[in-house]
């Protein structure tokens, strides 16, 4: 049986290498590469794959991160080769989840071993969903102690002020600038896009409800019903100010409200 795989990896040396390893084995279908986590959660949901070679250490939104979004999401997990660097507790960990793992530069022998265990759980439909979770949690959490909190550089008033990314109430963007509205402070970011940002504050408290907004959900103050079924979010800021929640993320507001 063909095995359709997904390659997710920054460097594109990397992906080519491995794309160019996987020729060698007749059942894996590469339909797909990515070069960051939202770009992997994006072919995720487009191919649902039987297998993804994902990279763990990657800016933004990481491999673990890419793995709490499919759960968040209720997306089907595939089955996940790691590529890692990683130290012996993650491997420990990868061991004890039963998810593999192949070490850079990649060995072709390693592949093969990772390729024969994905195809044994694809063939006998072993779940992955439940060991990935428990993974996500142990390095989650270890990772959530030893990282500092994510500072975002915002120019205000002639200043470059440091900003907690916690403490960020809002961003808009318009004609290529970003816009961010913090607790104390507005003025406009350096990153490029929306995306760049929020892979950077990689955080479970940030939800994009209209392509033009980024909002930390712990500072909507009142989802307010709009026309034609539509909604707008009352953020907490110093203005209220009113945010449109787009008609593709009106599911998503409501798990995330419960509404």
């Amino acid at each position: 049986m063909s095995i359709n795989t997904i390659i997710v990896d920054d460097e594109k040396p990397a992906r080519e290498e491995l794309a160019f390893l996987l020729k060698g084995f007749p059942d894996i279908n590469v339909i797909g590469q990515g070069k960051n986590g939202v770009e992997a959660v994006s072919l995720i949901k487009e191919h649902a794959p039987d297998l993804v070679f994902l990279d763990v250490k990657m800016p933004g939104l990481d491999g673990f991160g890419v793995l709490k979004k499919i759960v968040e999401r209720k997306m089907k997990m595939p089955h996940v080769v790691f590529a890692t660097a990683f130290d012996q507790y993650a491997v420990q960990a990868f061991d004890v989840n039963a998810v593999d793992y192949v070490l850079k530069p990649f060995d072709k022998a390693r592949i093969a071993k990772a390729i024969a265990r994905a195809r044994k759980m694809v063939e006998t439909q072993t779940s992955a969903t439940e060991r990935l979770e428990q993974l996500v949690n142990q390095l989650g959490a270890a990772k959530q102690n030893s990282s500092p909190p994510v500072k975002v550089l915002v120019r205000s008033q002639q200043k470059l002020l440091l900003v907690d990314g916690e403490d960020l109430i809002w961003a808009s963007v318009d004609r290529g600038s970003i816009t961010v509205m913090a607790r104390d402070v507005e003025g406009s970011s350096n990153y490029r896009t929306l995306e760049d940002l929020e892979e950077a504050l990689n955080s479970d408290s940030f939800w994009r409800p209209h392509r033009s907004f980024l909002v930390n959900i712990h500072h909507i103050k009142e989802v307010v019903p709009w026309f034609n079924s539509t909604y707008m979010l009352k953020m907490n800021d110093k203005k209220h100010t009113e945010i449109p929640v787009s008609r593709s993320q009106i599911k998503r507001m409501r798990e995330l409200f419960k509404l």
